[in-house]
């Protein structure tokens, strides 16, 4: 491939499946990562979310870089507005201390979940969306990046661990609003196209770079791009493989309840309308789903179109075998 490849998983749970399964499965991709080369490994905060296991990053990323050695161990990421930025400090500044310079932290502004789920997440911090670019100022300061602020952050209020324990420090979106914010502020930015894709995409990626400003982290633009992905023998292959996830957002489109992610067999007997199928068959035309060299090739077109430095892949299918399958024909 023509750039690093990261990988994105949100400890997928199955029907069937135990909370504990999932979360085995998610050590073991990350091992099957680290083996073949793959650079990062980032898991995402989801809440309320029975098809998602991933709801304690921080614990979570502790978990996998205990069992891995070399690769990069982080969040794709961590909602801020749900958290103090102090917290997210203390616990990433306790990562790094144990983990050393193999953690990263990336952050984003939405929810993760719905708006009575984030309001209970919410009640003690009362912190929302606005307050976002005010938070990640004070996390720089939390880890000694910038100078303390006027409000004794960094200096009288100190971060244990954390200051002097900075992972790296990534914006994650899906809009223009934190491509713009990475940019005015110097971060490393990465863009949500595995649920986010489409015309926006590139468009993000150049606001990204026309705002960036040099800073203490950065002086060049450096940026990452999202793509769901699935290998498999043949195209109609992949596309039948990739059944489960397409009903899964099928159902969270149409207002239903979330649940787990449906059983192959499940998803092959759903009685699916012609505009379900468009629709599924429309969204998996903007990832990288049908064959090796076509998922390959896909790969290289999104990162040229964009001109993103990375590839983080999140890879899709009914079970194990066929995601570390995934992984391995990639690289």
């Amino acid at each position: 491939m023509t750039v690093p490849l990261s990988v994105l998983d949100l400890a997928s749970v199955f029907e069937g499946m135990t909370h504990a399964e999932a979360l085995r499965d998610t050590i073991a991709t990350a091992q099957e990562a680290e083996r073949l080369g793959y650079r990062r490994f980032w898991v995402a905060e989801h809440h309320g979310m029975p098809a998602v296991a991933s709801s304690a990053p921080a614990v979570l990323i502790g978990a996998v870089a205990a069992a891995t050695s070399t690769i990069r161990v982080g969040s794709g990421g961590v909602m801020l507005p749900n958290h103090s930025s102090l917290v997210i400090a203390e616990q990433f500044g306790t990562l790094v201390a144990l983990h050393g310079d193999r953690i990263d932290l990336g952050l984003g502004r939405a929810p993760g979940t719905d708006g009575l789920t984030a309001a209970v997440l919410r009640r003690a911090a009362q912190e929302s969306v606005d307050d976002f670019p005010n938070q990640v100022i004070e996390l720089l300061a939390w880890f000694g990046t910038i100078p303390p602020l006027e409000n004794g952050i960094g200096s009288r209020i100190v971060a244990v661990p954390g200051l002097g324990d900075s992972p790296e420090l990534w914006l994650l979106g899906s809009s223009d609003f934190s491509a713009r914010l990475a940019g005015m502020m110097g971060l490393p930015f990465a863009f949500a196209h595995h649920f986010a894709g489409g015309p926006n995409t590139r468009v993000a990626f150049d606001i990204y770079r026309d705002s960036f400003t040099p800073s203490v982290v950065l002086r060049e633009p450096h940026s990452m791009v999202a793509v769901s992905t699935l290998v498999a023998a043949s195209a109609e292959e992949a596309e039948r493989l990739a059944l489960p996830n397409g009903l899964l957002f099928v159902r969270m489109r149409k207002g239903e309840r979330p649940g787990r992610i449906p059983t192959l067999a499940e998803a092959e007997a759903y009685p699916w309308s012609d505009l379900e199928r468009d629709w599924v068959h429309e969204r998996n035309s903007h990832q990288a789903i049908g064959t090796r060299e076509h998922v390959r090739q896909r790969i290289d077109d999104l990162a040229t179109a964009t001109g993103a430095d990375e590839v983080i892949v999140a890879p899709q299918g009914p079970d194990l075998d066929t995601k570390l399958g995934t992984l391995g024909a990639i690289v």
